[in-house]
């Protein structure tokens, strides 16, 4: 299968999945109690003023025909309007909010990638050795984490302490640091893992004994054999960690005070700002996906023997 037909496929998979995305985030969100006419036209609103409001917002409407309305217009491109400041949820998301987030999720998991690849691979040419069993108790502590703590615990040290580096906010290179950090350890642990039980099982293959034999240097042997075969189960990891980046950036944003589509997404939970959340849900979640494709991707880059289907 040619590339541009894996590509077509792949997309229209897509189509399945993100209007079940849809349909369980606009479900869940009308289960939960609260009224975004009244948050709109304010408690004090008169019964008529809340009926009208409802009417505009089309709630009064039964929940098949909302959504239906929703998904027309998503297809050209309108997401709706803020219940709160009644601004355009494209506009909320993409003026800076999304490309916050995907600069630090982007950020984190360079990080994660260059320690966790490094950590890994050294762990398993070098194993049952202190060094192996060092990163190994690294790796889980740093899986073991939680990153709002780790966080918060990087603020007292480097903010707070010796006041090294900004403890909140994001623009500036020193404000990036600490945010990335947090958000790229965590990964760079699971990479790390990941890159030294691969690493083991592809050392431990004839071909990679018979090129030792024929005086090939370790370097190359381990550079060049061995961990080019050895990356295709790690670049699922990655992508499945850049993903969860993406999405799950809420706590490190919330602890940073960093204005990123994660924040975004908790403060339209908490006024039920209906749009913006279904509007959030859906760009992460199309973002992962496109995330997923791309490693798929890059599957037939690293081995040229493996199909796309």
């Amino acid at each position: 299968m040619s590339l541009g037909v894996y590509i077509i496929r792949r997309l229209l998979q897509m189509i399945p999945v993100l209007l079940g995305v849809v349909f369980l985030v606009f479900s869940m969100l009308h289960i939960v109690p609260g009224d975004p006419a009244m948050i709109m036209a304010g408690e004090q609103a008169s019964p008529a003023a809340l009926e009208r409001m409802r009417e505009r917002l089309g709630l009064n409407d039964p929940l098949p025909v909302q959504y239906v309305r929703y998904l027309g217009n998503a297809v050209r491109g309108d997401l709706g309007q803020s219940v709160r400041n009644n601004r355009a949820v494209t506009e909320e998301i993409f003026a800076s909010r999304y490309w916050i987030t995907l600069q630090l999720a982007s950020m984190s998991i360079v990080l994660a990638v260059f320690i966790g690849v490094f950590a890994g691979i050294i762990s398993a040419v070098w194993r049952h050795s202190l060094f192996d069993t060092m990163i190994m108790i690294i790796a889980l502590f740093g899986l073991s984490m939680p990153s709002f703590w780790l966080g918060i615990m990087l603020i007292f040290w480097f903010s707070v302490q010796v006041f090294w580096l900004p403890a909140a906010g994001w623009g500036t290179l020193a404000q990036t640091v600490l945010p990335v950090i947090t958000l790229g350890t965590a990964g760079a642990a699971v990479i790390a893992r990941m890159t030294r039980s691969s690493m083991l099982e592809v050392i431990n293959q004839d071909y990679i004994r018979t090129a030792r034999a024929k005086g090939v240097k370790e370097s190359v042997v381990i550079a060049k054999h061995a961990l080019r075969n050895a990356l295709i189960p790690v670049v699922t990891v990655v992508g499945l960690q850049f993903g969860f980046f993406l999405g799950g950036s809420v706590l490190t944003e919330t602890v940073f005070a960093i204005n990123g589509l994660g924040r975004l997404m908790v403060s339209a939970i908490n006024a039920r700002d209906f749009p913006i959340v279904q509007g959030a849900v859906l760009v992460a979640s199309v973002s992962f996906m496109a995330v997923n494709l791309i490693v798929d991707i890059t599957y037939r880059f690293l081995n040229k023997r493996i199909e796309l289907n």
